[in-house]
């Protein structure tokens, strides 16, 4: 007879100096686990915008699927013709509108032994540990790669991961990639799907684009701001999480200054066995390249679904105003849903 324990108290993420090997990367390349279970059938679409609905149908067939039946308005009526699937598909759309879900659907319901499912960052970190070959080696025979979250603003990564998926493309990989794009910008969607295929103009031909309209599901159910616990309720709460679980207690600009000597790549093993981020005096943040780390860490938080709880500023407003009307602008909206999210997960009342 065998047991399994919970390991419980409170650690310091600035204490925490995770290493990661090129192969765990890869064996790390598949999707968070709150998509763990993620199915066509359990994406629930919002009837007021249809074009989630035909993003899904779209998305079945690409994996090779039957789509729904089209409605038939005359008895006789044939269902329309659809498009041939080509060997790309970009999810363009705003924040909280399912696009993850919908990748991680695709990536589940792709019949095939090989796929990878991964951020940008995380394929990028891979070339940057094992080589560009290597990868391209690793990756060879895939029968899809699916790309969360691809960013634009790196012309160097851009760059390489546009020459790494063409060459992908070309041995019969399937590409499904997402970015985000402001919901509050009307129109923004659109320029965001054509910067996309402007930087990967040699593939362009290779993708089709579905728009994905809606409002943000995250912040559907919560004020828009995050949540700011007062110092003795913070105490309690890290105190009765720390008791069952594993907790993290730091003061906010120390994690800020160890996230610059840790590699975006591992951030996620910051987080190893975490049930709660504590994070106690969050300030503003003046610095750029501190601001961009720290929304990765946002990501990999939110990826593993883990509640944050902390004091001082709202973390709604840790980036600043010259920061949100710059050219980041996207990656500081999607944290900030996002961290809306993170501290009013339930189990820390």
């Amino acid at each position: 007879m065998t047991s399994t324990t919970t390991a419980t108290g409170i650690v310091h993420l600035t204490d925490r100096q995770p290493q990661v090997t090129g192969a765990e990367m890869l064996a790390g390349l598949v999707p968070p686990p709150q998509f763990a279970d993620a199915t066509f059938d359990s994406y629930r679409a919002d009837d007021a915008y249809p074009s989630q609905e035909e993003a899904k149908q779209t998305l079945i067939r690409f994996t090779g699927g039957s789509a729904g039946v089209a409605k038939r308005t005359g008895l006789f009526r044939r269902a329309p013709k659809q498009a041939p699937v080509k060997p790309g598909v970009y999810l363009d759309g705003g924040f909280g509108v399912g696009k993850t879900h919908l990748l991680a659907a695709t990536f589940h319901a792709m019949p095939a032994r090989r796929k990878y499912f991964g951020s940008f960052i995380e394929y990028t970190a891979l070339v940057g540990a094992v080589g560009y070959k290597n990868t391209v080696d690793l990756l060879r025979g895939a029968a899809l790669l699916c790309i969360d979250e691809f960013e634009l603003d790196d012309p160097g990564d851009t760059m390489v991961m546009t020459r790494m998926l063409g060459e992908l493309v070309a041995s019969g990989t399937k590409l499904a990639a997402t970015s985000n794009t402001p919901p509050n910008a009307l129109g923004e969607g659109r320029f965001a799907a054509q910067d996309f295929l402007r930087e990967i103009h040699k593939m362009s031909d290779s993708f089709q684009t579905l728009r994905i309209d809606g409002t943000d599901f995250r912040q559907r159910a919560v004020d828009g701001n995050a949540r700011v616990w007062t110092p003795d309720a913070y105490d309690a709460a890290i105190s009765a999480c720390s008791s069952r679980s594993l907790a993290s207690d730091d003061a906010f600009d120390a994690v800020i200054k160890h996230l610059a000597v840790v590699h975006p790549s591992r951030y996620i093993r910051l987080l190893d066995g975490l049930a709660a981020i504590g994070m106690r005096d969050v300030a503003v943040i003046t610095d750029q390249s501190e601001a961009l780390r720290f929304v990765a860490f946002v990501d990999r938080a939110y990826d593993a679904q883990i509640p944050i709880v902390a004091t001082g500023e709202p973390l709604s407003q840790v980036f600043s105003d010259d920061m949100l009307a710059g050219g980041y602008r996207k990656k500081y909206l999607r944290a900030v849903s996002r961290l809306g999210a993170l501290t009013h997960m339930e189990g820390m009342e």
